[in-house]
Formats: structure tokens, C-alpha cells, sequence
């Protein structure tokens, strides 16, 4: 007696149930995608955010065009110093002396230009020159007679203030010359037909936007044609949106008051020169190693004491020339500039993703932590926040910041 055996077929899905769970897993990979990210884009979500609800709070002022425009003005000298301290602390050390070195350096260039009369554009070489070489003083003694960067700068920071009293002879000295004080208050010119707009700053943007899209994209390519992750397509295409978007907000926001400023333009190829040094150079990924696991770049050939000294030197230029444009913005110098400076610096490196241990962080991490405390900074004078609880803001973002950092290390390690 034979059976008969029919094979049965699988009962068809539910209708929209195989759509769902499509959804469900893409829901999932971006979730995973942004948690493997969460360092990179966490504070620049943040940022978003703060800017979201300081726009609501003032009804809208934090986002005025010639608000904007003061933003970048008054928060220029701030993020080319973290640039700098970004660096420092990514090669596991750190600067006290750059809000005295930029204080000292406004005074030199004043005694320069307005007792002596010398022209601007020797005196800022000279300026940047003066930077250098306190630099790479600080730098020796850190990276050859193994003096701890924390002392070697603590003492920097007390001579650097010493001299700048003595220069000015605890006086405030001015006017610069119009060249010098375009640094720091200038605008690129009005060129073309009338638009209501800035034209070359609309020409500048639209020149940034296809850069960034461009370099996003290529940078996508190159992590896949090595197997590494990727954002999930939507994901990028999400960011890549935001990113646009960002700029071109910026960029007519700016475009509609007087333009680009100056500085704006020196930041941008900071970001831009730096970046493409910690990304691709070799001198970069030498600084990454040796705040990573010191040991290990040793052995591998790093030589980490000229690395030392060479990223304290570049410091020292980039507080020079942070000296120079906030002389500038202000049009004098004075014996009490660059107060503080060094700790506006450093949090802005920490808020922007650096570790305190070392061989963590970017360039843009920095300017994304400097835009927050600007931005913090701003909307709470806007809202007439007293000093006092600004200071106390201001600490508990530091706080969190590091915070987050500490828990996203521990929870990478288990």
C-alpha cells in the first residue's frame, strides 16, 4: 500500500507583513549606524538642537543674519585656538599658556604698529614668528627634557601675562591699522550685479556645498572599496541632506547681511588644511599613535618627541595669530586679553570629542565644541542670563561631554 507524500507549500505571508519587517531591519541598521557613530555625531546633534531651542527662546534672534555674523566674529579666536589644543590633546597633553601667549602677542603687535609704526603686514609675520618661537621653547622642554606639559605651560601662562604688563606698561595701546583691524572686522567686498545678496559669499557656498558633497562621497567609496563600515544609504543620504542644508542656511543667512567675514574665510582653511593633515598626512596619524598607546608608536619607528615638539610649535602659532585677531576685533590691545582663553579652548576640545586620555578626536570635533559654548554663550546673552549662571551652564556642558565620553568608552569595552 503505497502513501501518497505531498509536499506542502509555505502559507503566504500576511499582506504589508514582509514590507514591515523590511522596514523594521532598516530601522535597525540605522540604529546600529548611529550608535557605532554616536561619538562623531553626537555633539553635532547636540548642536542642532541647542541652536532649535535658543532660535524658539529668543523668538528667533539667535538666527538674525547680523546675529550670525556677530556669532562668527566674537567666537573666531576661540575656535582657531581649539584647533590647535585639539592637537595637543590628541598627542596626550595639554596648553595653559595659549590665552597669555595670545594676550602677549596682541601687545607685541601693538607696540609694533602703534609706537613704532611699523607696516601691518611685516608686523604679523613677526607676530607669528614671536608665536613659533614660544612654541617651540615649550615644546622642547616638554618633548626633550621631560618636563610635564602641565608645568611648562602653567609657567608659560604666568610669563606670558608678566610680559604682556610690561610691554603695555598695564595700558591699554590703539588703534591698529585698518589692514589689521579687517582681520578681525572685516568683510569680503561686494563684487557683481545688485542680488540683495552678497554675491561672492553665495559663491563661496555654493563652491563649499558640492566640496563637502564631494568629499563625502568619495570618502564613502574609499571605506567600502576597504570593506570597513558605512552608514546605511538612508542614513547618508540623511546626513548628507542635514549637511546641505546647514550650509546653505549659513550661507544665505550671511549673504543677506554684509557678507563673509574675513575670518570666516582664515577658519575655513584652517579646518580645511588641518583636517587633511590629521586625516591623510603621516604626521597626523603620528600624533593619533603616540596619544593612543605611546609604547607602540615608539615601536613602530614614531619618533614622538619631534611630533611633540612640532605640534606645541604649531600651537604657538595658532595662539599668534588668535592674538592677532582678537587685537584686531577689538581694535587695542590690553593687558587683561585672552583671560581664560586656554579653558574656552580646552572645553571646546573635550565637548567636541576629545579624550582625555589621548589619540581621540578631530578637527571638526573642535569647531563643533567651540560652536556649542558660542552658541551657549550667545543665546543666553540674548535671554539676558546673568554671568553667574552662565559659568554654571557652561560647566555642566563640559560635564556631560565628558561624561558621555567616559560612559561610550566603557561601554565600547565591554
Amino acid at each position: 500500500m503505497s502513501t501518497d507524500v505531498t509536499a506542502k507549500s509555505p502559507a503566504p505571508a500576511p499582506p504589508g507583513r514582509s514590507g514591515s519587517a523590511a522596514d523594521s531591519g532598516l530601522l535597525r541598521l540605522m540604529l546600529d549606524g548611529l550608535r557605532r557613530n554616536m561619538r562623531q555625531y553626537g555633539m553635532l546633534i547636540a548642536l542642532g538642537l541647542i541652536v532649535v531651542l535658543f532660535a524658539i527662546w529668543t523668538d528667533g534672534d539667535l538666527l538674525l543674519p547680523r546675529n550670525v555674523s556677530n556669532l562668527v566674529l566674537q567666537n573666531s579666536y576661540i575656535l582657531i585656538l581649539a584647533i590647535g589644543m585639539m592637537l595637543v590633546i590628541i598627542a596626550g597633553h595639554i596648553d595653559l599658556s595659549v590665552g597669555s601667549l595670545t594676550a602677549f602677542v596682541g601687545a607685541f603687535a601693538a607696540v609694533l604698529t602703534v609706537q613704532h609704526g611699523l607696516s601691518w603686514p611685516i608686523a604679523l609675520v613677526l607676530c607669528l614668528l614671536v608665536g613659533a618661537v614660544a612654541g617651540s621653547v615649550q615644546g622642547f622642554l616638554i618633548a626633550y627634557l621631560g618636563i610635564p606639559s602641565f608645568i611648562v605651560t602653567l609657567a608659560g601662562m604666568l610669563l606670558f601675562r608678566g610680559l604682556t604688563e610690561i610691554l603695555l606698561k598695564g595700558q591699554t595701546l590703539g588703534p591698529f591699522p585698518d589692514g589689521l583691524q579687517k582681520m578681525g572686522n572685516g568683510f569680503l567686498p561686494e563684487t557683481g550685479p545688485n542680488t540683495n545678496y552678497h554675491n561672492l559669499t553665495l559663491l563661496l557656498g555654493l563652491a563649499l556645498i558640492v566640496a563637502v558633497v564631494w568629499q563625502e562621497v568619495r570618502d564613502r567609496r574609499r571605506q567600502q572599496e576597504f570593506a570597513l563600515d558605512v552608514l546605511p544609504t538612508r542614513l547618508f543620504l540623511l546626513k548628507l541632506t542635514a549637511l546641505v542644508a546647514a550650509i546653505l542656511v549659513l550661507t544665505l543667512l550671511l549673504a543677506s547681511y554684509k557678507g563673509a567675514p574675513i575670518v570666516l574665510i582664515i577658519l575655513g582653511a584652517l579646518v580645511v588644511g588641518y583636517g587633511y593633515v590629521m586625516r591623510n598626512a603621516v604626521f597626523g596619524r603620528h600624533i593619533y599613535a603616540i596619544g593612543g598607546n605611546l609604547p607602540a608608536a615608539k615601536l613602530s619607528g614614531v619618533k614622538d618627541k619631534k611630533v611633540t615638539f612640532y605640534v606645541f610649535l604649531n600651537m604657538g602659532v595658532l595662539a599668534a595669530l588668535a592674538g592677532l585677531v582678537v587685537a584686531a576685533r577689538l581694535n587695542a590691545a590690553s593687558p587683561k586679553a585672552g583671560v581664560n582663553f586656554e579653558l574656552e579652548a580646552i572645553a571646546s576640545s573635550f565637548i567636541g570629542g576629545a579624550s582625555m586620555s589621548g589619540g581621540v578626536g578631530t578637527v571638526l570635533g573642535a569647531i563643533i565644541g567651540g560652536l556649542v559654548l558660542g552658541v551657549l554663550n550667545n543665546g543666553m546673552n540674548l535671554l539676558s542670563v546673568g554671568t553667574d549662571w552662565q559659568q554654571v551652564i557652561k560647566g555642566l556642558a563640559l560635564l556631560v561631554a565628558v561624561g558621555f565620553d567616559v560612559w561610550n568608552k566603557r561601554k565600547s569595552g565591554s
